[in-house]
């Protein structure tokens, strides 16, 4: 339905919300909820009602992705551009929405007004790759010759689905509990089409058993999971599982009261015999034994601490938080000094998770010590990385815990004020950690004297516009005040004058989701677990080329090739392991023959890479590695900021000669340029994003140079880079005519039962054809 825009909506939005000269941000994603764009004439009057001048205005409106100054389709759809995505396709699908649209050159909105199309950096369903999301509605594994369909898909159900089912079936009387995930991940994946089915199921059978939303189940490689825990049997675990295949399942493990409709009109086909058969179709199918060597490998290798409780609990039960010792920490530190849970924290050896590791008890201490009566504390949350989704589970999964961290780390500091900030990509996420707060605020562990300690503390949660820059402390704090995220000299550091002048703790999701767990075990516990100089676990996002990915969390020292090969799996068959981009795209590329790195903060950086927040991507022998760094590359050279010269000028000239290799036009000089330009822009940028930013150059030119030198001679060993490569049909083909059918630019004839052939004149390089070929005749040259 259309929205009018009205000039008095403005003053009525404004006045909700502020007329500080700060209010830029929250004022512009107002008036873009309302309107879906940013309509001129309501910047216009923003400025003549407020202080906000018409630069602070153009610059917010300007620089944040978030921000759109043309009318939109009635529905977005995002297509994620994520390492994970953008490995397995994502240009790919990309291309084939807009082909589908009827899009034209510059063009993002079809004709009829009904979807606009966008990349986004990153959707967080890094296993499910690639991801498209229309609304809130989220596809996974989605192929090119796909995207008809789940546009259609989409439209045909509009309006059917619900945005959280929350609680589900609950039974007094029940004994029997089956979990079932709906994170962004697990619904992406069909969950919610499972539970649907479950929940029919159930009331078919009149049988009293609990449905149970649960947190992240970390095997996001097996979605749609469904876990049976049934009192005096081992749990089940299914895993995969289809909408038709419910029923059968839960036949298996319980009586019905009464029996079932659907069975009473299929007597008459010999109702035991089909009702067995179609039981044991679905159990063959679906069923996986937590002892299966797979899960066993993917569980055993791993540690869970900020994780804990993994796919058991209700995100948003605070009892059920507090019958796992959930605010027992909180409950212990507010009886005692601030002095003694700083001292604790750093006994353990914490250090901060969200990228170079600073000592967290550190941090705590310098604004403890800070002058000034008001003090903030805020939780990073932005995760802008390409290829991590690590924030984005904890904030829907453990939000007490996170907040639980939060109310801890408030009382050491002696911060009284906070903001959790999230991508506004999250948008599950942000309901649940909003939804958390006020229960926090009803049962008395948020706001005025907290638990009659005296304490006080209140938080709010603020959506990130979209910017990775953002990720960076004092850009995250311009942008809480409704400023442009832009980085500021340091120092002074936030812990001295950061959010309104004021002294200001920041960390991020996983360094708070610790440190409850480490003041209830004990600081000396987490410490035995990891390194010399990196104590404790660390989340990771595990994608890619790899066969099990998911929310895998392991102690620090594990080597990257366990990782891999033991509990990812390794690569799909018949592929071979490459090297693994760790850190985001300001980490560094690890070849395979590195593989016995151990992923703490030190050894990281010894190859040339970084921990970061903790995406881990794995790549094979078909990812191109020069493609790789200019994807990357682009991706910061658009992300920057442009303060500061070095790193808006020298990514651009980077991406320019990256850009040159993968068409073929580049010359050899060009490779001792790209290293002299990486070199400066990590040595003389202002901020860590444009330090680290040629991370991935500087490490796939140190160790895959040799395909460097190729592109130079106008070859890709991987056949991956477009203009470099040739697609042919072989006499192999049978003439089925499926490649010819999904070519979008007509190369190929359709010749019954004859061998094809494809016009390269023509051709694209789409890769449509190659995997529809069901004799593989269609191969790249």
């Amino acid at each position: 339905m259309e929205v009018r825009f009205c000039i008095d909506d403005i003053d009525d939005i404004v006045e909700s919300i502020g007329r500080s000269p700060d209010c830029a941000i929250p004022i512009l994603q107002a008036i873009q909820d309302r309107y879906r764009f940013l309509p001129e004439p309501a910047l216009l009057r923003v400025c003549e009602i407020t202080d906000i001048t018409p630069a602070a205005i153009e610059g917010v409106a300007s620089f944040y992705a978030q921000f759109r100054r043309t009318p939109v389709g009635r529905h977005t759809i995002s297509v994620c551009d994520g390492t994970a995505c953008h490995v397995k396709g994502a240009t790919e699908v990309y291309d084939a929405v807009v082909k589908q649209l009827s899009l034209g050159a510059g063009q993002d909105t079809d004709a009829k007004g009904e979807f606009t199309v966008r990349k986004v950096a990153c959707l967080g369903c890094c296993t499910l790759a690639p991801a498209v999301q229309i609304d809130e509605v989220t596809y996974g594994h989605v192929q090119s010759n796909a995207v008809g369909h789940i546009l259609h898909d989409f439209l045909v159900h509009e309006g059917e689905r619900k945005p959280e089912h929350i609680p589900l079936l609950v039974h007094a009387e029940a004994a029997a509990e089956i979990r079932v995930g709906l994170g962004s991940c697990c619904v992406a994946g069909g969950s919610d089409k499972v539970r649907v089915a479950l929940e029919d199921a159930l009331t078919e059978i009149d049988t009293p058993v609990n449905v149970k939303h649960v947190s992240c189940v970390g095997m996001c490689h097996q979605t749609p999971l469904l876990e049976f825990v049934v009192p005096g049997s081992p749990a089940q675990l299914y895993a995969k599982v289809q909408p038709e295949d419910v029923p059968g399942i839960v036949a298996r493990h319980f009586k019905p009261r009464r029996l079932p409709v659907r069975l009473l009109r299929a007597a008459v086909r010999r109702l035991e015999g089909f009702y067995a058969d179609e039981t044991r179709h679905a159990v063959e199918r679906s069923a996986v034994a937590f002892d299966d060597a797979p899960v066993a490998a993917f569980i055993a290798g791993q540690k869970r601490l900020a994780t804990e409780y993994c796919g058991e609990i209700n995100p948003l039960d605070i009892n059920e938080y507090k019958s796992k010792d959930g605010f027992v920490a909180l409950d212990d530190v507010l009886s005692g000094k601030p002095e003694g849970v700083i001292e604790r924290i750093a006994r353990s050896g914490l250090r901060g998770r969200g990228g170079a590791g600073f000592p967290t008890a550190r941090k705590w201490q310098a604004v403890r010590d800070a002058e000034g009566e008001r003090k903030f504390i805020v939780c990073n949350g932005d995760e802008g990385d390409p290829g991590a989704f690590m924030d984005r589970m904890m904030l829907e999964s453990y939000p007490y815990r996170v907040i639980e961290g939060m109310l801890i780390a408030s009382f050491a500091a002696g911060a009284n004020e906070g903001v959790i900030y999230i991508r506004a990509e999250y948008p599950l996420a942000v309901r649940r950690v909003k939804e958390a707060i006020k229960r926090c605020e009803a049962a008395g562990h948020l706001g005025d004297d907290i638990r009659g300690s005296g304490h006080r503390l209140k938080l709010r949660v603020m959506e990130a516009a979209g910017a990775f820059v953002c990720g960076e402390e004092t850009a995250l704090i311009a942008s809480i005040e409704g400023r442009r995220g832009m980085p500021s000299y340091r120092p002074p550091f936030p812990a001295e004058r950061g959010l309104m002048g004021c002294p200001t703790l920041v960390n991020n999701v996983e360094t708070y989701a610790l440190v409850p767990w480490i003041l209830r075990n004990g600081p000396d516990v987490f410490a035995k677990f990891g390194t010399e100089h990196s104590k404790g676990t660390k989340v990771f996002s595990l994608t890619g080329k790899v066969r099990r990915g998911g929310l895998i969390e392991v102690p620090m020292g594990v080597t990257i090739r366990r990782i891999v090969e033991e509990i990812g799996g390794g690569c799909p068959e018949g592929r071979t392991f490459k090297a693994v981009q760790v850190g985001g795209p300001s980490g560094g590329c690890i070849p395979a023959s590195l593989g016995d790195t151990p992923v703490d903060y030190e050894a990281l950086a010894q190859v040339g890479a970084m921990m970061g927040s903790g995406g881990l991507v794995v790549l094979d022998d078909t990812d191109c590695m020069v493609e790789i760094s200019r994807y990357f590359i682009e991706f910061m050279q658009r992300e920057s900021c442009g303060k500061c010269t070095p790193c808006r000028v020298g990514t651009k000239r980077m991406l320019e000669i990256l850009t040159r290799l993968c068409a073929g036009e580049a010359v050899a000089e060009d490779l001792d340029q790209l290293e002299s330009l990486a070199l400066r822009v990590k040595t003389q940028s202002l901020c860590g994003l444009g330090k680290t930013a040629p991370n991935p150059v500087l490490t796939t030119l140190r160790y895959f140079r040799d395909e460097f030198e190729a592109h130079v001679a106008g070859q890709c060993p991987a056949k991956a880079c477009r203009k470099l490569v040739r697609y042919s049909v072989t006499d192999a083909c049978i003439g089925c005519t499926k490649c010819a059918q999904v070519c979008p630019v007509d190369a190929i004839e359709l010749k019954p039962y004859e061998v094809h052939s494809i016009d390269t004149e023509l051709c694209t390089r789409c890769d449509a054809c190659r995997p529809v070929c069901p004799v593989d005749a269609v191969i790249v040259e």
